[in-house]
């Protein structure tokens, strides 16, 4: 049974950062409209700079969580950036709109924290790398 919950936390961990992958890959093609959207929240004057981070931690963060290779550090990247976005973005809460946004990402903080707790598991890079050891 120990390969079905290996399979378990693959299968969840790549899931839980898609929306990060796909939110990165978005900005960097639309770096403009991104950038525009995040000045109209206050983030200024270093709007582009913030927009590189962002699009860094989202894309790192979730590469490594999908091969599991440094997981736990990617999860942490995750965090990092989660944190800030809930709190700028989605902070309107008499808006049920913002207000199922806010809550969807309090639903991937909590899928981030299980993740670094329990690391990558048994299929992962960490794994192979560390010969078969937890």
């Amino acid at each position: 049974m120990e390969w079905l919950k290996g399979f378990g936390i693959l299968i969840g961990r790549i899931l839980v950062v898609l929306i990060f992958f796909k939110s990165g890959i978005g900005k960097i093609e639309n770096f403009e409209g991104t950038a525009q959207v995040m000045a109209s929240h206050g983030i200024a004057p270093y709007t582009n700079f913030f927009l590189i981070g962002a699009i860094f931690f989202e894309l790192a963060g979730s590469i490594t969580v999908i091969l599991g290779y440094f997981a736990r550090f990617g999860a942490l990247l995750l965090l990092l950036f989660l944190i800030p976005t809930t709190l700028i973005f989605h902070d309107v809460f008499a808006d049920p709109k913002m207000m199922v946004e806010f809550m969807k990402n309090v639903g991937i903080f909590g899928g981030l924290l299980v993740l670094l707790a329990v690391g990558a598991g048994r299929f992962s890079l960490d794994y192979f790398f560390r010969g078969g050891k937890k």
